[in-house]
C-alpha cells in the first residue's frame, strides 16, 4: 500500500530565512558587494569621460581671461596707438596689469615720443599759454636736434623774429605717415593747410614799443636763443623761462632793462650802455 505523505508539522516545515539571516550571510560574502560597487564607479567615470569628451575640455587661455578680467573690469584695452603706447609702458613698470591691444592700434607710427610731446604740449598744469597746436620745442629742437633758423627762419637778417608758415610745417609733416593724423596737432596744422589759414601763436617774450631790439644783431654777436628764451630744447609747453639777479641793489627780471644793461655788461662791452642804443 502507498505509504501517506507524512503531515506537516513544526519539526518538518521548510523554514524560511529571516531577514537577520539574510543579513547575516550577505556579510559573510563581502567580495560581491565590493564588485557591485567597483562597476557602479567605472560606468559613473565613463560618463564623466564621454560629457568632457563633447562638451570639450576649457583652454589654458579662456582661465586666464577669466582670471585675469573677470567681468573685464581688469584688463585694459587700447582705444588707439597713442594709448597702446602708454599701456606698454605701464606694463613695463606693472608687469601683473592685463592690457589687450587691438590689431587696428597695434602700430608704430605715430611714435610714443611724439604722442607724449602732444600731450605734454597742452599740458593744463604746466607753465605758459595754450597755443592753437600743441608744438613741442623739446620734441622738435630737443629730440630731432632741429636748428631754430629752419623755422624761425630770417632771424639772423631781421629786427624781428620770424614765426613758421603753415608751409614751413607742412614741409615736413606732408611727407609722414597718415596714421599721424591720430594726433590732434596734426589734424589742426592740415586743416589749417587746407583753409590756407595762418597759425596764430600767442606771443609769450613781448617789450614794449618804445624799446628796441634787433635779433640780428644778437645772433651775429653769437648770442645763444636760450640766453633769452631759456632752455626751449627741454620744454614741451613754451613759456618764459624766470631769470633774475641783483643789480645796484635792485631786484631785476627777465626782460626788464636792469637784465638787460646787466647782459651788456657781463659781455665784455660788446653792447653799448646808452640810452639811444634801445631807445630810440
Amino acid at each position: 500500500m502507498p505509504k501517506d505523505k507524512p503531515k506537516d508539522t513544526p519539526n518538518n516545515k521548510p523554514e524560511k530565512l529571516s531577514s537577520s539571516r539574510r543579513t547575516e550571510q550577505a556579510s559573510d560574502n563581502p567580495g560581491g558587494s565590493r564588485r557591485g560597487s567597483f562597476v557602479i564607479g567605472l560606468f559613473t567615470a565613463l560618463a564623466a569621460a564621454i560629457f568632457v569628451f563633447w562638451s570639450g575640455w576649457p583652454a589654458p587661455s579662456d582661465g586666464e581671461a577669466n582670471a585675469a578680467g573677470g567681468s573685464g573690469a581688469d584688463v585694459q584695452i587700447a582705444t588707439s596707438v597713442c594709448d597702446a603706447h602708454e599701456l606698454r609702458a605701464a606694463q613695463e613698470e606693472d608687469p601683473n596689469l592685463e592690457i589687450e591691444i587691438p590689431a587696428e592700434f597695434d602700430k608704430q607710427w605715430p611714435s610714443a615720443n611724439a604722442c607724449q610731446s602732444a600731450i605734454a604740449a597742452w599740458d593744463p598744469e604746466a607753465d605758459g599759454p595754450r597755443q592753437p597746436i600743441p608744438f613741442s620745442h623739446k620734441h622738435h629742437a630737443g629730440e630731432f636736434e632741429i636748428e631754430c633758423l629752419y623755422c624761425h627762419s630770417g632771424t639772423d637778417k631781421s629786427q624781428a623774429a620770424g614765426v613758421p608758415s603753415v608751409e614751413v610745417c607742412m614741409g615736413c609733416h606732408s611727407q609722414f605717415p597718415a596714421e599721424y593724423d591720430e594726433i590732434e596737432g596734426i589734424r589742426i596744422l592740415k586743416q589749417h593747410w587746407e583753409e590756407k589759414k595762418p597759425i596764430e601763436w600767442v606771443q609769450l617774450h613781448r617789450l614794449p614799443e618804445y624799446v628796441q631790439f634787433r635779433h640780428n644783431r644778437h645772433i651775429q654777436a653769437g648770442v645763444e636763443c636760450q640766453t633769452c628764451h631759456g632752455p626751449v630744447e627741454e620744454i614741451d609747453k613754451l613759456h618764459l623761462v624766470p631769470d633774475g639777479h641783483i643789480g645796484y641793489l635792485v631786484p631785476v627780471a627777465k626782460l626788464e632793462m636792469g637784465w638787460c644793461i646787466n647782459c651788456h655788461r657781463q659781455n665784455h662791452q660788446q653792447a653799448s650802455q646808452d640810452c639811444l642804443t634801445c631807445h630810440y
